[in-house]
């Protein structure tokens, strides 16, 4: 209903909508290239704005922490801590921070990880200006969101699994022995896993063991092979 206006009197003021802050953004890739142009992307848009930037997983982790964040985008394979470790660390500190995967890798087993890892998109660099931006508000929205064309593979993929009685990608070893599995194959020793673990380095040599065993492998040349595969360092 409008507002009644008496004879001689002045118009009714009309008030400005309310200015939403924009997103803030934490930006994690071990590239600094990388990090430069997709700032680029993010800050070109008003809705978004980089307020912290890692170099790797676990720097991603500690500015979370320290700095008021609304959306972390994380790349997969970096130093001391891939995106996905990060991201499983981050849902289970700040669960109400919102996860975004950018990527190189157009790989089905990543996408299921980022999943569980708490992630809600999964956006390829090759196509990050086109689909970031886009990414990033429906993150903050709580709807997922999957990189144009993965929604076939997938489909058709899952369907193949189902055809044969498998379910979805089982993990092949524990989120820990992950871990520890980066930091060996990065040529870290027991002494200075523990240290970042914030275990002894008699429990890394255990899981270093279980996972030889695990894998069916026999020293720390064919776990680096290994971690290369994975995607949890860079050849």
């Amino acid at each position: 209903m409008s507002t009644p206006v008496t004879p001689g009197s002045p118009p009714p003021i009309a008030r400005p909508p309310i200015a939403r802050p924009p997103i803030r953004v934490l930006l994690a890739d071990d590239h600094t290239l990388v990090r430069r142009g997709v700032r680029l992307i993010l800050d070109g848009d008003p809705d978004l704005t980089v307020v912290a930037e890692a170099g790797d997983g676990a720097e991603a982790v500690a500015r979370a922490r320290d700095t008021e964040v609304d959306l972390a985008v994380l790349d997969v394979a970096m130093p001391r801590m891939t995106g996905l470790q990060a991201a499983r660390e981050l849902s289970r500190r700040l669960p109400d921070l919102h996860i975004l995967i950018l990527t190189m890798y157009d790989n089905e087993e990543y996408f299921f990880e980022a999943l569980r890892a708490g992630a809600s998109g999964y956006v390829l660099k090759s196509v990050a200006d086109r689909d970031l931006v886009e990414a990033c508000r429906a993150a903050v929205r709580d709807e997922p969101f999957i990189y144009p064309g993965a929604e076939r593979t997938l489909v058709r993929s899952y369907l193949e699994r189902l055809h044969r009685g498998d379910g979805l990608p089982e993990r092949a070893i524990t989120e820990r022995e992950e871990e520890i599995l980066k930091l060996v194959a990065e040529g870290h020793t027991s002494k200075e896993i523990g240290e970042l673990l914030f275990i002894s380095a008699k429990t890394v040599e255990r899981h270093r063991a279980n996972l030889l065993q695990k894998l069916g492998m026999r020293d720390r040349l064919e776990l680096t092979r290994y971690a290369i595969r994975a995607g949890l360092i860079e050849a």
